[in-house]
């Protein structure tokens, strides 16, 4: 079995074909939105994006739960187009903006669309392929995609920029969402069964209960702010080290960030093979020990490029290995009804790591220097990776011994897994019948 045999099934192929389009349309306009935001305001354009940023942030974390909350009872096909065809209006009405308070609107409008589609569409995956080998391709196929839309979209755009205005782009990315709707309406979904009417407050927190009460996905909440360290240090600083420390231009810290993507991207050629023998909770931690280190190293190497360039690639290489197996933690932690609300919460809970590693990455490197960067993210990543080994138990089997007294003895649960001396064993997750975890 390939890295590829995913796409043999015709559903998921179409989806991962959305994904793609959709990956490069929104690189698209990114470069699109740094443009505009100079015709706006010039040398004041740094105002726009940061405020845009933050909005992202806000939205990526605070809206993510209520959005999954409210729409679970929708047909996911209706929803997943719905929200690619909001994100194709707004990209297709920026062009035409001549305001900033236009732009946090329009964008606000985009991010919170995004924030809906992503956890919504991330949860559907392991129902389309059930056997968990080709689920862990798939993960490491959206990684590849991740990370060749963060190398081939800004090639594309500058193709696009020889024969058009900046403004063209986001036509483009109106295209990119407007496939990804065409695809998603022609894949065959399979039918999801009907969960019990549940009160909008328990449906809001019920992924964040998932992450409070599961020991494995306390210990991927912990690790989230290891791989945020790690990338926050490459995406703020890069521009940093390259242009004002090596006096190099505006290529050589796109292959800088090159670098990066290629080492996430060799990890995720060969996570595949590597998870069949290896649990996830190795791979994760071994992930975060190699971007602590590198981040170390880095303090005291990261004098030349070609260093700085080598640093990269194997970071890289730790960061894919911390993101990978994530999704395989997630399907394997829940109910298939409750995939939705737990991705949510994991995509809220995950930005709101990066929502305090951003911040540290940019101020430290400002007010003292980009070596002190390293050490403080070092440190923590260092804190993320610790903490995630010690709420992550290192024996973590699938099927869990545990009792049900409350239950009667003719209860269809206890037919379906008989017990002995009260006691009987299937893979856990907390759903209706679960509510704690044992031990």
């Amino acid at each position: 079995m390939s890295l590829f045999s995913p796409l043999r099934h015709p559903a998921y192929c179409k989806l991962f074909t959305a994904q793609v389009a959709a990956l490069l349309g929104t690189g698209l306009a990114t470069v699109a939105l740094g443009l505009l935001a100079h015709d706006l305001a010039g040398a004041n354009a740094g105002e726009i994006l940061g405020i845009v940023l933050g909005i992202k942030m806000v939205a990526y974390v605070g809206v993510a739960p209520f959005a999954s909350a409210l729409v679970s009872n929708l047909p996911r096909k209706t929803l997943l187009v719905s929200l690619d065809i909001v994100r194709a209006l707004v990209a297709a009405s920026l062009p035409f903006v001549s305001e900033g308070w236009q732009v946090y609107a329009l964008m606000t409008v985009l991010y919170v669309a995004a924030a809906a589609f992503t956890p919504a569409f991330q949860a559907m995956i392991p129902d389309l392929l059930p056997d968990e080998r080709e689920y862990t391709e798939a993960l490491s196929l959206s990684r590849l995609a991740a990370d060749l839309e963060s190398v081939a979209s800004p090639v594309l755009a500058a193709l696009l920029l020889s024969v058009m205005m900046w403004s063209g782009l986001f036509g483009g990315t109106a295209i990119g969402f407007v496939i990804s709707a065409l695809f998603v309406v022609s894949a065959a979904l399979p039918t999801t069964k009907a969960a019990a009417p549940r009160p909008f407050i328990e449906r809001l927190t019920g992924g964040l209960r998932l992450f409070l009460l599961t020991p494995r996905l306390r210990g991927v909440l912990a690790f989230s702010l290891a791989t945020s360290a790690g990338g926050a240090m490459v995406f703020v600083n890069t521009v940093v080290l390259v242009q004002s420390g090596f006096d190099l231009g505006e290529q050589a810290t796109a292959w800088a960030l090159a670098a990066f993507g290629l080492g996430s991207m060799a990890t995720a050629l060969t996570l595949p093979r590597v998870l069949e023998r290896v649990p996830d909770r190795s791979v994760v931690a071994t992930g975060g020990v190699i971007m602590t280190l590198v981040l170390v190293a880095g303090s005291m190497l990261a004098t030349r490029y070609p260093v700085l360039l080598g640093l990269w690639l194997v970071l890289g290489a730790g960061y894919g290995m911390t993101l990978v197996p994530i999704g395989r933690v997630l399907r394997r932690s829940s109910a298939a009804e409750d995939r939705p609300a737990l991705f949510a919460a994991y995509f809220a809970l995950s930005h709101a790591c990066w929502l305090i590693a951003y911040p540290v990455s940019g101020l430290v490197s400002a007010t003292v220097n980009p070596a002190a960067a390293f050490l403080t993210l070092a440190a923590l990543c260092a804190i993320g990776l610790v903490a995630g080994l010690v709420l992550w138990p290192r024996r973590d089997p699938e099927a869990v011994p545990h009792s049900h007294p409350e239950l009667a003895p003719d209860d269809p649960h206890l037919a379906d897994h008989p017990a002995r001396d009260g006691v009987h064993s299937h893979a856990f997750v907390l759903d209706a019948q679960h509510r704690r975890w044992p031990g």
